[in-house]
């Protein structure tokens, strides 16, 4: 899943920068825009925005501001207020993906089309559901891995917090590339 969205996202990004060059040699340099290129470029982009902010929601790397972890103490506690925060979560996003399921069905029966080409709307104004329902499918997945913690309990579930150095997941992530180095040079 991890390598999908990585070239997904890649590959996304690639085409609205491609076609922002394109528009500005075509405009500025040629001094002719090309007609429609605005509206093509809608496409990419907010797939791009979406999606990223689905792939956010997978790897559970939503900016957050932590402030109460400082007065915690063990992870049993932390995971209580990850639970409390995660179903704040997801009623948020399904209340949200519901608005957007409203709105895709609202866009399927209109049926609307850009002006210049005379594309359905539906391939980008879909993003929006899509992204949602997706987003709240992996804050349901967050939600169930913590209250499993908790329900699980043992000795993980009483190890203090180390507030002086916390444990986050970039760190996993370039232990895992300083492995990754060591075998290549082996």
């Amino acid at each position: 899943m991890e390598r999908l969205f990585r070239y997904t996202l890649a590959i996304l990004i690639s085409t609205v920068a491609g076609m922002q060059f394109v528009q500005v040699i075509t405009r500025y340099v040629f001094e002719t825009p090309i007609m429609g290129l605005e509206e093509v470029a809608v496409i990419p982009t907010l797939w791009l925005y979406i999606l990223g902010a689905v792939n956010a929601s997978r790897e559970d790397t939503q900016i957050r501001a932590n402030v109460l972890e400082i007065f915690l103490d063990t992870e049993r506690a932390r995971h209580i207020l990850l639970v409390i925060s995660e179903f704040l979560s997801l009623i948020i996003s399904a209340w949200l993906t519901w608005w957007a399921w409203d709105y895709f069905k609202y866009a399927m029966r209109v049926g609307k089309e850009t002006p210049t080409l005379y594309l359905p709307t539906i391939i980008y104004e879909s993003a929006l559901f899509i992204g949602l329902l997706l987003m709240s499918c992996y804050v349901a997945w967050h939600l169930y891995k913590h209250v499993r913690f908790l329900i699980k309990g043992g000795p993980e579930a009483d190890k203090p917090i180390d507030h002086e150095h916390p444990h986050t997941s970039e760190l996993d992530e370039f232990q895992m590339l300083e492995q990754k180095e060591v075998r290549a040079d082996d």
